[in-house]
């Protein structure tokens, strides 16, 4: 993936963040997001399925846990800040899911390290002010 280091100053910058960077993504990938609520991760999400063409609704997988969307790769959107009991994870089968989707894209990466494989690309979501965030690849 293409070395990451931007501050975006608005959720249309993010979204068009997002899209640019959904070129650089290929079948495979394994991304997590981190960084505090409200810094623009779901936001960012929707701009990766932009950019890979998909036209519907993106909603966070806080309360659903998983989202999948079938756009140019199909994507699994993830979110581990509800969940961060291991054992479900492995229960509902995500480790297979993880290896067996094309773009996998896991928010609050961060609270359940040990599930994640060592390639993951992580990003990390900053607040650098009241509407400023710096996005880059750690």
């Amino acid at each position: 993936m293409k070395k990451i280091n931007a501050i975006v100053k608005s959720e249309d910058e993010t979204l068009i963040l997002g899209e640019k960077i959904s070129q650089y993504l290929s079948k495979g990938d394994i991304l997590g997001l981190n960084g505090d609520l409200g810094s623009g991760k779901t936001t960012f999400v929707r701009g990766i399925l932009r950019g890979l063409n998909y036209e519907g609704h993106v909603t966070s997988p806080t309360f659903t846990l998983i989202n999948e969307y079938d756009a140019d790769l199909y994507v699994i959107h993830v979110d581990f800040y509800r969940e961060e009991n291991i054992n479900r994870w492995k229960n509902i089968g995500f480790e297979e899911t993880m290896y067996n989707s094309d773009l996998v894209i896991i928010e609050w990466s961060n609270l359940i390290p040990e599930i994640l494989p060592a390639d993951i690309k992580i990003l990390q979501f900053d607040h650098i002010g009241i509407n400023e965030r710096k996005i880059y690849l750690k």
